[in-house]
């Protein structure tokens, strides 16, 4: 499954390199959504912080979002309830700030058991000082860091097909 943690609209402005966030992001909940896989998206504290932005925000079904005060989304129960209902092991991760929510996020789904895989040209710190750290840290307690594009051609696994040609168009 996928998820997005925290694209909002008054938090993305002050990211390190938040266009790649919006970009990359886009691409992969267009192919979560061709390829059918399930997709959450957590707002920490959405009165304070806005929505998720709506160039992503659009992209997603209406009531995959789930708000939180907690920086982990396992330790928001409604966001960890509907992650096991998925009865998906592996949750792949992108989203603001890598060293906060989406490392507290990894390290405690990871713990809980799921493959955990993050996404790393599709996060973001407000330093980016801090996201080199957030990954180094994730990489060194056994998260699998990634890329956009590691992702989408492992869920494809095959060329040749209707899916492929959609999703290889929207990197190139």
């Amino acid at each position: 499954m996928l998820l997005m943690i925290d694209v909002q609209e008054r938090l993305l402005p002050a990211m390190h390199d938040r266009d790649a966030v919006l970009r990359n992001g886009a691409i992969l909940l267009k192919t979560a959504a061709r390829l059918e896989i399930p997709v959450l998206i957590s707002e920490q504290y959405p009165r304070g912080l806005g929505p998720t932005v709506a160039q992503l925000r659009s992209l997603a079904n209406a009531g995959a979002t789930i708000g939180k005060l907690c920086f982990s989304c396992h330790g928001e129960p409604v966001l960890r309830d509907r992650i096991a209902a998925r009865g998906r092991e592996q949750i792949v991760i992108f989203g603001i700030e890598a060293h906060v929510c989406v490392l507290q996020s990894a390290l405690d789904f990871q713990a809980a058991g799921k493959a955990v895989f993050v996404v790393a040209d599709a996060v973001s710190s407000r330093v980016s000082a801090n996201r080199r750290l957030a990954l180094a840290r994730m990489r060194q307690d056994g998260v699998r860091v990634v890329s956009t594009e590691m992702v989408l051609f492992e869920w494809l696994r095959c060329a040749g097909t209707d899916e492929f040609r959609e999703v290889s168009g929207l990197i190139r």
